[in-house]
């Protein structure tokens, strides 16, 4: 295998993207920030599921793999007639050395500490010795792995909250559940009756899957299968849709219950407050890497 290595402005970042997979037979193309650790480097920041605030950075490396050199050469060559070439320039092409990828992938992936006792596992590891409760699961197409400061804040609160509430979850929602772990966190720690729900068919069936696997018992649906209220309402999912979605998951919460949002930056706080105050008082109840964790209880009649 060849790796292509080319240097465009970041105008042109996408059209050679495109060309590379599209039309120049590349089997992958990624892109990075020419100026990484640099005192220039500018970072994208952006939330999962929507635009980049830009396209690209000023200088982005392109790197570009080929099932050959001379694929990679003509796709070079070819590249770089195009009147549009104008400022992309090659900075290598090298051998890659053949990887067990599946093995070099899990060696990605630790065993995920949400409390000294509370440990997410992937199926190629053994639980530490410490672990009381584990989740075993694996990364998939759906999100929530446990990697995701945001995953381990929800896992945490309900850990945490468990010993005093859990008796008093006899309903228990996870609103774009994904790949099911908070439902499945909130099952391990004595929830009952759990509705698990996602817009996407893919986070559905996983949700089954990953639940089936850990021994839980709980119903995977699209949101529609969510009805009437609950003592616990978990959402992980990002601001915008938070806020879109405050009149819906409010009406949820039971009197008296909780309300445990995140996907949410530290710079979002006053939005969602604001979203929610009809309803609930949402407090910051935890914050890690620039995310935090928002909770509300439902006023009782």
């Amino acid at each position: 295998m060849v790796e292509l290595m080319l240097l465009a402005p970041e105008d042109r970042v996408e059209t050679v993207s495109d060309a590379l997979g599209f039309e120049l037979g590349a089997l992958s193309v990624s892109v990075e920030d020419a100026d990484a650790g640099s005192g220039v480097e500018h970072p994208l920041f952006g939330e999962p599921g929507m635009p980049a605030p830009r396209g690209g950075w000023q200088r982005s490396v392109l790197r570009a793999l080929f099932a050959s050199e001379q694929e990679a050469t003509e796709a070079a060559t070819l590249l770089l007639a195009q009147d549009w070439a104008q400022g992309i320039h090659v900075q290598s092409l090298s051998q890659v050395a053949d990887e067990d990828w599946v093995r070099l992938t899990q060696s990605q992936f630790a065993p995920v500490e949400i409390t000294p006792t509370f440990w997410i596992v992937p199926s190629w590891h053994e639980a530490p010795a410490a672990a009381q409760k584990v989740i075993g699961l694996d990364p998939g197409l759906a999100f929530g792995t446990g990697t995701h400061p945001t995953t381990r804040m929800c896992l945490r609160w309900i850990a945490r909250r468990a010993p005093a509430a859990a008796p008093g979850w006899t309903r228990v929602l996870d609103y774009g559940c994904g790949s099911g772990i908070l439902a499945i966190g909130a099952a391990l720690h004595g929830a009952r009756d759990i509705d698990a729900v996602d817009i996407d068919p893919a986070a559905v069936e996983s949700t089954r899957l990953n639940a089936a696997a850990n021994g839980v018992v709980l119903n995977a649906g699209l949101p529609e299968a969510a009805n009437g209220r609950y003592p616990l309402v978990l959402a992980n999912i990002l601001a915008t849709p938070l806020k879109l979605l405050a009149p819906l998951l409010c009406g949820h919460v039971a009197p008296g219950g909780d309300l445990v949002l995140a996907g949410i930056l530290e710079r979002q706080a006053d939005e969602l407050k604001d979203a929610y105050a009809p309803w609930c008082a949402l407090t910051v109840a935890d914050n890690e890497d620039g995310w935090i964790l928002m909770t509300g209880r439902m006023a009782q009649p």
